[in-house]
């Protein structure tokens, strides 16, 4: 299929609605995108017109969209760009959706702290290693890479003797 994707950049202007459905969750909310432009006469940025998104997040992202956005954040959404028309009051409108595949803070206007979702019980498989390590059930109490990093923080006694 020939989906357009596209990356927008920009500010979220609505809060973030999430939703059960029968097909997963999703949460949906209002991005505003304005394009800048430098303005040489009088040396300064200037904002061009604004257009305004519904993006919609599914399962996963939206779950974690709902649980880490709010209303002002700039973000970079990352998806399938969905044009649709309908009429409304006698009047045809034009929407444009984006159903996000990738949805993450601009870190050239602040900074982030990711922290790991917890997996659902229901995914995780039996407590079981082959040969080649943890399987992708693996508890993370039980990830030798965050047992590697608690024993390396932690402060050990030391001798030191006088010779």
């Amino acid at each position: 299929m020939n989906d357009t994707t596209v990356t927008l950049v920009g500010n979220v202007a609505t809060a973030v609605e999430y939703r059960d459905t029968v097909t997963g969750g999703v949460a949906r909310f209002r991005f505003a995108v304005t394009a800048r432009r430098w303005d040489r006469e009088r040396g300064l940025w200037t904002d061009g017109n604004t257009s305004f998104y519904t993006v919609s997040a599914w399962r996963s992202l939206g779950a974690n969209l709902a649980a880490s956005v709010s209303v002002g954040e700039p973000l970079v959404v990352h998806g399938r760009l969905k044009v649709r028309e309908e009429e409304r009051d006698g009047q045809r409108k034009t929407f444009v959706d984006v159903d996000a595949v990738a949805v993450g803070h601009d870190l050239s206007r602040g900074t982030a702290a990711f922290r790991r979702a917890p997996r659902a019980e229901s995914r995780l498989q039996p407590e079981s290693q082959t040969e080649s390590g943890p399987g992708p059930g693996t508890r993370p109490e039980q990830d030798p890479w965050a047992v590697a990093a608690e024993e390396a923080t932690e402060v050990k006694p030391q001798l030191v003797t006088a010779s």
